[in-house]
């Protein structure tokens, strides 16, 4: 039965979930596969696990029919060079190795997501975490994009709409017809929820991820088709994903997003990028 389920979800479009039952549709980008996401390898200092994004072209930003896009959203067609991703935020764990303390509000195990840092200290972990053999950093926006659709062209990578049992969000909100669900009202640990369709968890909801980027709502409009950085200049930072605080809009994968790079807050957070060759 499986095996059917697998060859009709192969034909449909839809995803097929680790007991056999299928899952939302999801729509992917034309001539790309679902399994852009490659090898994993492990840091030896933290145990963070990180996953190969294949670079690849994508149209970033929403259609102008998806509800409740914003104005900052104009789609527009981004090309980007492979890199590693973790394949979680970063933990409270993983910080506490390399800065020896822990900032974060819901300190509940240390598979919890690390919170309370902000741009400036995700940086100085990156920092410190870099060594002579290659540097670890904040992914760009256009990366963090284009890894959170893992291939699909809908508002999130698990389709159209999305509920509380695939992300840590308000679910006493739905989005685009969905269903309620769980508002938890505080972090979850990392991997609670299904992974995208690159092996990538938790990119929609659980905690803001401060991206390298500075915010500006009018760079798409002069944008570079390849391997965009953001604005050279700004006074705030971009961040994506949402957060266990907002609503299922705040949690699409086109939603852009800004914090002062100094904001210390309870629903902030991050993961780390390493480009392949540095290692």
């Amino acid at each position: 039965m499986k095996k059917c389920l697998i060859l009709i979800a192969c034909v449909l479009g839809f995803s097929v979930s680790a007991d056999g039952s299928p899952v939302l549709e999801w729509e992917s980008l034309d001539g790309m596969s679902p399994a852009g996401g490659g090898s994993t390898w492990t840091e030896s200092t933290t145990g963070m696990e990180f996953v190969w994004i294949k670079g690849g072209c994508f149209q970033m930003g929403s259609p102008v029919s998806e509800p409740d896009r914003g104005s900052d959203e104009q789609q527009h067609e981004v090309c980007v060079d492979g890199f590693y991703l973790g394949k979680y935020e970063v933990t409270q764990g993983e910080w506490q190795k390399v800065m020896g303390s822990n900032p974060s509000r819901f300190k509940n195990d240390v598979r919890y997501p690390v919170e309370q840092v902000s741009w400036h200290d995700a940086k100085t972990f990156a920092d410190k975490l870099s060594t002579s053999s290659g540097k670890y950093r904040l992914p760009t926006e256009a990366e963090w994009e284009y890894a959170a659709r893992a291939g699909t062209t809908t508002p999130f990578s698990f389709g159209r709409t999305i509920s509380p049992n695939q992300a840590n969000y308000d679910g006493n909100y739905i989005y685009n017809g969905g269903s309620k669900g769980s508002y938890r009202k505080k972090t979850t640990k990392v991997g609670s929820f299904p992974a995208n369709h690159w092996g990538l968890h938790d990119m929609h909801g659980n905690v803001w991820e401060w991206c390298s980027d500075w915010y500006d709502a009018d760079y798409y409009s002069s944008s570079p088709r390849n391997n965009p950085q953001g604005a050279s200049s700004g006074s705030h930072r971009v961040v994506r994903g949402g957060s266990w605080y907002n609503n299922p809009a705040f949690v699409r994968s086109a939603l852009r997003s800004w914090n002062g790079p100094g904001d210390r807050i309870n629903y902030l957070g991050f993961r780390l990028a390493f480009v392949e060759g540095s290692r």
